[in-house]
């Protein structure tokens, strides 16, 4: 039973390394607890005008935000054509995350803003009225991991046990 647990165990491990290693894992990032500088802080993926989304969270300034905010908002600017104008992220307030939402520009572009608490939840780009939400949490814990890997590997476990002779 030993060894069959031990299989699983390096099993899931060389799922989850298979799965983060094609690619920077945005989704897994979490500091260590004593490294905060306040109860409940996070952080939010943050640039000015971003060329698109993946330069945007690649090289996204390593910053507490401010101890007045409570989200983190991606403001998407794009041509008629779906076509990336820019990407700003930062911190924001609740005031600021009310404007949620897609909007068009004269003739010139469309805008989607979407808003999201916890700990640099602004991976994804807001592109229509689907994802251009304020999506806030019900626990109020700001500074919780997100486990997206981890729901695959729960659902890989009884799979791989079912596979093993017992």
């Amino acid at each position: 039973m030993a060894a069959d647990l031990a299989l699983v165990t390096v099993l899931i491990q060389l799922f989850v390394d298979f799965v983060t290693s094609d690619s920077i894992d945005f989704y897994n990032i979490m500091p260590a607890a004593e490294a905060t500088p306040y109860p409940k802080s996070f952080k939010c993926f943050t640039c000015e005008q971003a060329s698109d989304n993946y330069s945007c969270n690649r090289w996204a300034e390593d910053v507490w935000c401010p101890q007045n905010t409570q989200y983190c908002m991606t403001i998407h600017h794009f041509n008629h054509h779906g076509k990336t104008k820019f990407v700003t992220k930062r911190c924001a307030v609740l005031e600021e995350c009310q404007l949620a939402g897609c909007r068009h520009h004269k003739n010139t572009h469309h805008e989607c803003v979407s808003c999201c608490e916890g700990m640099v939840c602004n991976v994804e780009l807001p592109t229509n009225h689907s994802n251009a939400v304020f999506a806030q949490r019900q626990t109020h814990s700001s500074a919780a991991p997100t486990f997206r890997i981890w729901d695959s590997v729960i659902l890989l476990v009884p799979v791989l046990t079912g596979l093993l002779p017992l």
